[in-house]
C-alpha cells in the first residue's frame, strides 16, 4: 500500500509540550576525604534544617566569585540539544557505531578527552525542581534563574537584560537557529522578554523590533499575516528592516551574504530528520541542521567584533514527548552532525568559547535488557535501523475511526514491523480515548505505539515529560577551564557575558 505525506503545517507535537576562582590541586591522595566528609554533613545539616532555598540553592550560599576571562572571547557558540536524557545520547552512539560506520561525535570528545571542561549542570528553575524549556534557556539567557514557562521575566513580570540585547549593544553580531519554530522557547530564551512562552505571535513581532542579525529555523506562521492572530505581515516588515528572506533550502547560501537574514523552512516545527530523509519533498525545501549552523557560522564570522550563535536542537524533546524512538534519534544524529561541524569551525582558533549541552532529560528511554543472558537486546535495537519514518508520521493519517487493516499497514510501512491484531486493537482503543493504563499517562496513543514498538525495538521509557536529571555539559575554549565539575545553569551566562568582556553591557 502506497502512502502519501499529507503534512498537517499545524500540527504541533511539543504542546503535549558565576565561574569558581583558581582550584587548588588535589594532593597525591587524591580528593582530601575529611574535607568532603565533612562538607557533606554540613550540607545534610542545612537540607534538614529547612535551609535550602526553593531555587535549588543553599538560601545562605553566596554567589561563587567569577573568574578573570574579560574579553578572551571573540566568539561564542552555545550548542543545545532540547530534552535529551542520557539514554538518547548512548543509543544514538550505538546506532551510528553499528549501523553508519561511526561513533557519535558528542560522546567521542569524552573518549578522547578533547574538552577543557566536562560537567554536570543543575537546571532547576525557580520555582520547581522540573524545568521547562523556557526557565532553562532563560537561565543560560539573563543569568537568573526563572519560573516555567516565563521568559527571561522575574515572578512580577519584569524583565532581564538578555544576552542577545547583550551581545548587539556591544557591537557583536548574534544568531538562533532552531529546528523548532523560531519563536519557540529555546530560541527565545536568549533574545525575549515574555510573560508567556505560547505568546509566540508577540515573540515574532519581539524579533523584529530587537532587529537580531539572523534567525533560521521553523514557526512561519508567526511571521505571515494569514497564520497571524492580528492579521499582520511580518515578513513584509523584516523585508522593510532590511533583512533577506528566505523560505526554501534552496535558497539558504543567500543568508550568509545577508546583512541581516531570516530563514523560514516550515510552517511549524522543521520535520522531523527520520522524515526530511525519506521524504523527497522535504528533502529538496527543508535545510539540516548543520547546514543552517554552517550558513550561520558563514554569515556571523563576517563581523568584525565576532558573535554569540546559539543553535538547538528542539525537535529531539518532541520525539521524546511523544516517546517515539527513531523520531528522537535521527534528530540527535542531525545535532551530531552540527557538533562535527562546529568543531571544525574552531579547530584552529583561540578566540572561541563552545558550549555544549542539553536543557534537561525528557522520558528517560533506554535500551532494555531481554532474553537469556540479554543475548536478545542487539538484534531487537537493530530493527531502528530499518524504521522509515517517525511516530508523527504514522499518526497524520489515523484516528478513532482508523481500522486494525489500516493501522498495520501504517506501522508496516513506516516502521517494517508486523503488528498483531491484538497489538493494533490496543492502539485502536488508545485512538479512540478508551484505553485505560495504570499509569495514567500510559493511556496516549503515541504511549501505546511506543509500547507496542518496544516488544520489537527493546527500548521503552518512564513517562513522556521531563524530567530533573542533572544534565551533561562540555565546554572548550577560552574560559571555559573556570567552570566547575558541578554546574548551576545560571553560570553559564555569567561565563559567556565574561569571556567576551561584555559586562558592562549586561549591567546598563
Amino acid at each position: 500500500m502506497a502512502f502519501t505525506d499529507h503534512s498537517d503545517p499545524h500540527h504541533d507535537a511539543s504542546q503535549t509540550d558565576s565561574s569558581p576562582t583558581d582550584k587548588p590541586a588535589p594532593s597525591s591522595e587524591g580528593v582530601d576525604r575529611r574535607a568532603f566528609l565533612k562538607r557533606t554533613a554540613l550540607s545534610s545539616a542545612a537540607l534538614s534544617m529547612g535551609l535550602w532555598s526553593g531555587d535549588g540553592a543553599p538560601a545562605n550560599a553566596a554567589p561563587r566569585p567569577r573568574a578573570d576571562v574579560q574579553g578572551d572571547a571573540r566568539n561564542v557558540i552555545f550548542l543545545v540539544v532540547d530534552g535529551m536524557s542520557q539514554g538518547t545520547l548512548t543509543m544514538t552512539d550505538q546506532l551510528l557505531q553499528r549501523h553508519h560506520d561511526r561513533t557519535s561525535h558528542w560522546v567521542d570528545l569524552y573518549r578522547e578527552q578533547a574538552y577543557d571542561t566536562q560537567a554536570f549542570m543543575d537546571m532547576a528553575p525557580l520555582n520547581s525542581l522540573v524545568t521547562g524549556s523556557a526557565a532553562a534557556a532563560s537561565s543560560w539567557g539573563c543569568g537568573h534563574r526563572i519560573n516555567n514557562t516565563m521568559l527571561n521575566m522575574d515572578p512580577d513580570e519584569n524583565p532581564y537584560r538578555t544576552i542577545c540585547q547583550i551581545f548587539r549593544d556591544a557591537g557583536k553580531a548574534n544568531g538562533l537557529v532552531s529546528t523548532a519554530r523560531i519563536t519557540h522557547a529555546t530560541p527565545a530564551g536568549f533574545g525575549i522578554n515574555m510573560a508567556g512562552r505560547w505568546m509566540e505571535d508577540d515573540i515574532a513581532e519581539q524579533y523584529l523590533e530587537r532587529e537580531y542579525d539572523l534567525l533560521m529555523g521553523g514557526g512561519t506562521r508567526h511571521f505571515t499575516a494569514e497564520g497571524r492572530e492580528d492579521n499582520q505581515d511580518l515578513l513584509a516588515g523584516f523585508r522593510d528592516a532590511g533583512y533577506r528572506v528566505v523560505r526554501d533550502r534552496g535558497d539558504l547560501n543567500a543568508l550568509a551574504d545577508a546583512e541581516k537574514g531570516l530563514g523560514l523552512f516550515y510552517d511549524s516545527h522543521l520535520p522531523y530528520e527520520i522524515d526530511r530523509r525519506n521524504i523527497d519533498r522535504l528533502a529538496t525545501t527543508v535545510p539540516t541542521l548543520s547546514e543552517m549552523t554552517e550558513t550561520a557560522l558563514e554569515r556571523l564570522n563576517r563581523h568584525e567584533e565576532g558573535f554569540l550563535l546559539q543553535v538547538e536542537a528542539g525537535r529531539v524533546d518532541h520525539g521524546a514527548h511523544s516517546n517515539d524512538t527513531v523520531g528522537m534519534l535521527y534528530d540527535q544524529i542531525a545535532f551530531d552532525d552540527t557538533i562535527a561541524a562546529v568543531l571544525n569551525f574552531v579547530a584552529d582558533r583561540d578566540d572561541t568559547l563552545l558550549i555544549i549541552t542539553t536543557d534537561h532529560g525528557n522520558a528517560n528511554p533506554g535500551l532494555n535488557a531481554i532474553g537469556d543472558r540479554y543475548e536478545d537486546s542487539p538484534g531487537m535495537f537493530d530493527r531502528i535501523a530499518n524504521f522509515q519514518r517517525s511516530n508523527e508520521w504514522i499518526f497524520r493519517e489515523l484516528d478513532e475511526e482508523s481500522t486494525i487493516d489500516e493501522i498495520q499497514e501504517r506501522v508496516a510501512f513506516a516502521c517494517n514491523l508486523d503488528i498483531g491484531t491484538d497489538e493494533a486493537t490496543t492502539l485502536q482503543q488508545a485512538l479512540k480515548g478508551e484505553f485505560e493504563a495504570v499509569y495514567d499517562p500510559r493511556s496516549s496513543a503515541s504511549a501505546v505505539l511506543s509500547a507496542l514498538q518496544a516488544n520489537y525495538t527493546a527500548v521503552n521509557w518512564i513517562g513522556s515529560m521531563h524530567t530533573s536529571d542533572y544534565v551533561p555539559l562540555i565546554a572548550i575554549g577560552p574560559g571555559s577551564d573556570t567552570l566547575g565539575s558541578f554546574v548551576r545553569n545560571t553560570e553559564l551566562f555569567d561565563l559567556m557575558v565574561d569571556t567576551a568582556g561584555v559586562r558592562a553591557h549586561a549591567e546598563g
